[in-house]
């Protein structure tokens, strides 16, 4: 009996018993979401039906999501499932359950060319920048300023000039 308590409690851990990486990126990418919302946990808790302090443990990655919370969380923060898994460092991703149960096997992950340093989602930034964004009552001035960042991402992103040269 004390085997199977063992084996219970270690599911989805890693073998030092810290919550899986892969958990702790769901959580930090609903945090990141429900932040961007300007939703306290207690809100998101409300809307899904929970306790708050069982969101806190998600996000935390100490709890981990199952497939039918993560479809209800999906479409209370307004975002597909995939947005959970988006920006996800290859090292993260490598340490599956499954690649503790069954090292030996080569796990493959595509490579991605357009990988950088940090990851902008999680930069002050970018946090400040949507939630202005959102701020905007008039919603078709920010469908144009959405429109012209998208427009001015895309030349510059196609030059290869330095963003600090004046023209």
């Amino acid at each position: 009996m004390n085997v199977t308590k063992s084996k219970k409690a270690s599911r989805g851990r890693t073998p030092s018993g810290q919550p899986n990486p892969i958990d702790v990126h769901v959580g930090n990418r609903i945090r990141l979401r429900r932040t961007l919302l300007g939703y306290s946990q207690e809100k998101l808790a409300s809307l899904l039906g929970l306790t708050f302090q069982q969101v806190q443990k998600y996000e935390r990655g100490n709890n981990r999501v199952g497939a039918s919370r993560l479809w209800d969380i999906s479409n209370v923060l307004n975002v597909p499932i995939s947005f959970f898994y988006e920006d996800m460092d290859k090292e993260v991703a490598q340490q599956s359950p499954r690649a503790f149960s069954a090292p030996e096997t080569t796990l493959c992950f595509e490579e991605r060319h357009d990988e950088i340093d940090m990851d902008p989602m999680k930069r002050q930034e970018t946090l400040e920048l949507v939630k202005a964004y959102y701020r905007i009552p008039n919603r078709k001035a920010a469908k144009y300023l959405f429109d012209l960042i998208v427009t001015m991402s895309k030349s510059t992103s196609d030059k290869d000039t330095d963003p600090n040269d004046a023209e």
